[in-house]
């Protein structure tokens, strides 16, 4: 008997929803648009409150992290960038062109090439080696 009754209240819903869907008379509620008013400003006051504790979250932990930083001699991402940045200006002040990127190592060194040859030709054996010398 409570199955028929629960089942019997959920097909009186559906049929009174079907017939507000399909454009049947609503049932007004005189202070709707002031409860709605009411239930918007409380959704505002704690979505205000929750960003509110969530800066506070945040300042507290800037304020761990500096500590870190200053303890250890570690510097911030954006201080790191801003010194780079004056660096690569300072550098290219009188310049008319952009900075040059930096060469990698074992990229255009002349003498460190001579030397990965050298080291190479110690490995030859001697037969080969008169090969070489020959030409």
């Amino acid at each position: 008997s409570w199955f028929v009754f629960k089942s019997a209240m959920i097909l009186f819903r559906a049929t009174k929803d079907m017939g507000k869907m399909l454009g049947g008379e609503e049932e007004k509620d005189p202070d709707a648009q002031k409860k709605e008013e009411e239930r918007q400003e409380a959704l505002r006051q704690q979505e205000e409150e929750r960003k509110a504790k969530y800066a506070r979250m945040e300042a507290e932990r800037e304020n761990i992290r500096q500590g870190i930083r200053d303890k250890y001699g570690i510097k911030k991402k954006e201080e790191k960038e801003a010194e780079a940045a004056a660096a690569m200006e300072q550098a290219s002040e009188g310049s008319l062109t952009r900075p040059k990127k930096a060469v990698p190592t074992g990229c255009g060194d002349e003498e460190e090439e001579e030397s990965i040859v050298d080291t190479v030709m110690k490995f030859i054996p001697a037969p080969l080696m008169d090969m070489f010398n020959k030409k």
